[in-house]
C-alpha cells in the first residue's frame, strides 16, 4: 500500500526558516516524481516544487523560487521541501504527492495536480508577520 506522511509544519515568524518532511512507504523513489503542494484557505491548490526520481531533475514555483529547495533521501525514502524566508503569503496546508510510472513529469507538466496518484494528508505551515 502507498502511503505519503508529511511532518514539519508549524507556527513560524517571517522570515523564518523550516524543513518539511514527505515519508514514503510502499514504493520506491527511484522511479516516481514526488511533488509539494500547498492550499491556503479560499484559494486553489498550487505548485510549489517536485523532483523527478529518475533523474533527481527539480522544478519550483515561481513564487518559491530561490527560497525553497526541495531534496531526496531515496535510503530513507524521504523527500524534504527546505523553506527559507519565509512570508505571511507561505501559510497554507502543505501537501506532498506521488506520480506513479509510466506517467512522468517535466518542467510543462509538474504542476498538474491531477497528474498525482498519491497524496498525503498534508501538514500546517502559518507564517506570522
Amino acid at each position: 500500500e502507498v502511503q505519503l506522511v508529511e511532518s514539519g509544519g508549524a507556527l513560524m515568524q517571517a522570515g523564518g526558516s523550516l524543513r518539511l518532511s514527505c515519508a514514503a512507504s510502499g514504493f520506491s523513489f527511484d522511479d516516481y516524481a514526488i511533488g509539494w503542494f500547498r492550499q491556503a484557505p479560499g484559494k486553489e491548490r498550487e505548485g510549489v516544487s517536485c523532483i523527478d526520481g529518475k533523474n533527481n531533475s527539480t522544478y519550483y514555483g515561481d513564487s518559491v523560487k530561490g527560497r525553497f529547495f526541495i531534496s531526496s533521501d531515496n535510503a530513507k525514502n524521504t523527500v524534504y521541501l527546505q523553506m527559507n524566508r519565509l512570508k505571511p503569503e507561505d501559510t497554507a496546508v502543505y501537501y506532498c504527492a506521488a506520480i506513479v510510472p509510466p506517467v512522468s513529469i517535466g518542467p510543462l507538466t509538474w504542476q498538474r495536480s491531477w497528474e498525482y496518484d498519491y497524496w498525503g494528508q498534508g501538514t500546517q505551515v502559518t507564517v506570522s508577520s
